[in-house]
């Protein structure tokens, strides 16, 4: 039987899903009166703010997220929101340096590895960006023509300012 703390975040979880994310917003709010340093409240307000557009207010929920000890996948999933959250506020060296943590962390998580490419890329390098998304292009893809070119595209991300 779930306690009644998890049963009211799976309901807004669901309000969420179903697109009444502000009915989900007022739920967690509620939950979070009560509950304060709960990291699952705090991790689900986070992920509330984000979808709907209050970025800045997301941040400090992910924060008390992650510093409310959330299981490894929790974890994951919101050093990607915290992350992306702060990239797409312009806060670019957080957001590599969060996006870095993580993928140290969690470096088979593939959608980590993306967003903290994009995080290199604003912090201005560009080059180490590319080369670890050619490194997942790699890795990932099942297209027969890029494949055809594994061995070069893997000497490319070696060092993409090589000569031969």
């Amino acid at each position: 039987m779930m306690d009644p703390l998890h049963e009211a975040i799976g309901e807004a979880i669901s309000l969420r899903s179903s697109g009444e994310s502000e009915e989900a917003l007022a739920r967690l709010r509620a939950l979070h009166e009560r509950n304060p340093d709960h990291p699952g409240v705090n991790l689900q307000l986070a992920w509330t703010h984000d979808k709907l557009g209050k970025e800045s207010e997301a941040v400090p929920f992910y924060q008390a997220a992650l510093s409310g000890g959330l299981d490894e996948n929790d974890a994951m999933n919101a050093l990607l929101g915290l992350g992306s959250t702060l990239r797409a506020l312009g806060r670019y060296e957080e957001a590599a340096s969060t996006l870095g943590e993580a993928v140290h962390r969690f470096p088979s998580d593939r959608a980590l590895r993306v967003f903290n490419a994009l995080a290199l890329y604003n912090v201005g390098k560009a080059k180490q960006a590319c080369e670890n998304l050619l490194r997942l292009l790699i890795e990932t893809t099942a297209d027969d023509r890029i494949g055809a070119y594994r061995p070069a595209l893997a000497e490319y991300a070696a060092d993409l300012d090589r000569t031969w």
